[in-house]
């Protein structure tokens, strides 16, 4: 069946009506981007949540039974001492009776940020500053909700709220560029993904963290300029620069170690954990008994995953838990776990699938959860009362997702409705949840549902943009699969112009990500390379091309053998699975096998280099953003859990390196990358283009000044989507 779309533009062509055409403005502005609801929280009594209201002024408590508004728990306009129109986020106490309002955020890295938080009493409707010392990073309310936790400058905090709101400092030897004290360093957060390494006792009598030594990390540093938007004035005559530790593969990490402080005696103690030297602390987390403090730990190779579970008194550790795999452990499974009074729930990969695994407390297997020929996406609850546990899989495709509840005794139960992708957010007794769901053709709805999955409200669908979208000149998207030379499934979506007619040829661009566990090819709206609506897509489709995506082997969503096979030898397979794209999109008849391009942001820009450089002249035209370009220069936790260290793994290095095979280059390309990118670093387009002249070949660069992984600020988003767009007007 054609989309609604499809058949909308259909009959505004068939009146002869003007349809609007997608600007590259538009694209970059978000103009047509689905609006969602932030700030969804569930409260203790199961039968409300709150959100952040659109103007970001007000905290809403809402019924779960009705959707309807019940009052506004905080109010920029009504709070006393209020001095701020506007705030970001916020965080409820465990009783609700005091909330964190986080304002004035400032972005570090992926997930780290300052921010000036304050104290606000629902009761009293009174509001008073967390510190009066400098802005914050992550606090945390004790179980109890008598004190605050936080990082200062490397350090930790604690504020009593029973004694005057008391600051006093927990550690004192962190340093920047030396020691982190309850934060990660960078490349902990940037592929662990998180950004507080501290958690309370249940009790509220201790507080355990991490500990980052990274004084032995090698130094990375790049130059910042005056540039605009924001303007640098520091550096308006002379540049300066950017230092910070960056472990590059191979490199030496950060030293790690597992701390517990006394709150009353003031006593630190170190955990006696059997940690490998070179082993990483991806998670730390207290039970439900003050005396059980969970430690986290991976080998370095990250094929061994070891939960220990620790006194925090005597500093013993002992395993609880210990899984291994041949190529590595995902970050699911320390990412996902969950501990209940007398439960653990654990992800894991053992059986060739992500599945879920219950164990007791002390770290017995009771039983696999789930099982089957598909992933577990998503956990999202164990009722331990019943022994019911709530998730998200892709049972049936891995191109959708939906949400199923299973009891004690293996029934499963389907509990979302739609077919495509369903997100849900659980009500504290599971009486409810809030399902986000979308499609390739139904922008963002978001419905309250009962336990049965019966949906009782609507709280956003998105009216405004469908019927915005009803006006424009929009492409069809289709899915496809195909099998390659090799008698690999591949799985992949195209778009077609609104106008598309089977018997003309049509140049294609090809856009892909590839990366390890990722997916692009799903059953959801965005798809597309910038996301909103895959509005990128419609506009180059408007101007004759055919879009494609394909998710090739290493990709998610198919199981591990499937995930793993590129182990060791990154991004030779995957470039391979995009030639194959481009031969089999030659042989279908509106195809212009002579006119294929292909380009790609981070990884998907690195295998825009592999892709083009294979020898088969594939390609005619390529567009690589921010792309690694060697993997000696990236950082050790991603890049190690993929292909071990250089020593180890040579052969497959200079395999999968890009400038090895710079002198292999076909087809016009332009490499585009951000002066600061502390991510993938501007060294990686420097050295491979480098390559590049000294073998002769030809090519087109785009820099743009302190700009980030990113590349936005300013009028620079729209500036680099006019450069992909018109770099493949002219050269395919």
């Amino acid at each position: 069946m054609k989309s609604l779309f499809a058949l909308l533009t259909l009959l505004f062509l068939s009146l002869g009506i003007q349809a609007q055409k997608v600007t590259l403005q538009d694209v970059a502005q978000g103009t047509y981007r689905a609006q969602n609801i932030y700030g969804l929280k569930p409260m203790l009594d199961g039968e409300h949540y709150t959100q952040i209201s659109s103007d970001h002024k007000r905290i809403v408590k809402y019924s779960f039974k009705t959707g309807k508004e019940v009052e506004a728990i905080f109010d920029v306009t009504k709070a006393r001492d209020c001095n701020f129109k506007t705030f970001d986020d916020y965080i409820l106490s465990p009783d609700e009776k005091l909330i964190l309002i986080q304002t004035e955020t400032k972005p570090i890295y992926r997930h780290s940020f300052t921010a000036v938080y304050y104290i606000y009493n629902v009761k009293n409707n009174t509001l008073e500053p967390l510190s009066n010392n400098g802005p914050q990073q992550v606090p945390l309310f004790s179980p109890d909700g008598n004190q605050i936790a936080f990082v200062r400058n490397n350090n930790i905090f604690l504020v009593k709220l029973l004694f005057g709101n008391s600051e006093s400092q927990v550690t004192k030897d962190g340093e920047y560029n030396k020691v982190l004290n309850g934060i990660p360093d960078w490349v902990y957060e940037e592929e662990f993904s998180f950004n507080r390494a501290f958690d309370f006792s249940a009790d509220s009598k201790m507080i355990a963290y991490i500990r980052f030594d990274e004084s032995q990390v090698p130094m990375f540093s790049f130059p910042w300029y005056k540039g605009m938007a924001p303007a640098k004035e520091d550096y308006a005559t002379y540049p300066g620069k950017y230092e910070y530790k960056y472990p590059k593969a191979g490199e030496t990490n950060s030293t790690v170690t597992v701390h517990t402080y006394d709150i009353k005696s003031h006593v630190t103690r170190q955990m006696d954990l059997p940690l490998d030297k070179d082993g990483y602390i991806p998670r730390i987390k207290f039970t439900s008994d003050p005396e059980k403090l969970a430690i986290m730990t991976l080998n370095r190779h990250q094929n061994r995953f070891d939960l220990y579970l620790a006194n925090p008194r005597s500093a013993t550790c002992k395993v609880a838990i210990r899984d291994e795999a041949e190529q590595y452990i995902k970050e699911q499974e320390y990412g996902s776990i969950a501990f209940y009074p007398n439960h653990i729930v654990l992800m894991s990969e053992r059986d060739g699938y992500n599945h879920l695994y219950l164990y007791t407390i002390a770290g017995n297997l009771v039983r696999q959860i789930t099982k089957g020929n598909f992933e577990v996406t998503d956990f999202l609850g164990y009722d331990e009362a019943n022994g019911t546990t709530y998730y998200a899989s892709n049972e049936g495709s891995p191109l959708r997702t939906a949400i199923y509840k299973i009891d004690s005794k293996g029934k499963k139960t389907k509990l979302s409705t739609k077919e495509g992708t369903n997100n849900a957010l659980f009500s504290k007794n599971f009486a409810y949840f809030i399902n986000t769901y979308s499609s390739k053709d139904t922008p963002t709805e978001i419905t309250l549902n009962d336990s049965k999955g019966r949906e009782l409200v609507t709280l956003l669908d998105n009216k405004q943009l469908k019927s915005q979208l009803t006006h424009l000149n929009m492409p069809t998207k289709e899915f496809f699969t195909f099998k390659t030379s090799q008698g690999v499934e591949l799985n992949g979506w195209m778009m077609k112009p609104a106008n598309f007619d089977p018997n003309k040829k049509y140049p294609v661009i090809m856009h892909q990500y590839s990366g390890p566990g990722s997916q692009q090819v799903l059953d959801k709206w965005g798809i597309g390379s910038f996301g909103d609506g895959g509005m990128f897509e419609a506009y180059m489709c408007d101007k004759g091309y055919i879009m494609v995506c394909v998710d090739g082997r290493g990709t998610g969503g198919r199981g591990a053998a499937f995930e793993k096979c590129t182990y060791l030898f990154l991004g030779v397979k995957e470039s391979e699975d995009q030639v194959e794209t481009a031969r089999y999109l030659g042989t279908l008849p509106y195809v212009d096998g002579s006119r294929i391009g292909i380009w790609g942001w981070s990884f998907g820009g690195y295998n825009t280099l592999m892709s083009m450089s294979d020898g088969s002249g594939a390609f005619k035209a390529g567009v690589a953003i921010a792309a690694p370009s060697d993997w000696r220069f990236y950082d050790t936790v991603y890049t190690e859990r993929f292909m071990r260290t250089p020593k180890e793994n040579g052969d497959g290095y200079n395999a999968g390196s890009a400038i090895c095979r710079a002198s292999k280059l076909q087809g016009k390309l332009l490499l585009i990358h951000g002066t600061a990118d502390d991510n993938v670093h501007y060294q990686n387009a420097a050295e491979y283009s480098e390559a590049l002249v000294q073998a002769n070949k030809q090519f087109d660069m785009q820099v743009y000044t302190n700009r980030n992984h990113s590349i936005f600020g300013g009028n620079t988003r729209n500036h680099l989507m006019n450069r992909v767009a018109n770099f493949f007007l002219e050269n395919l």
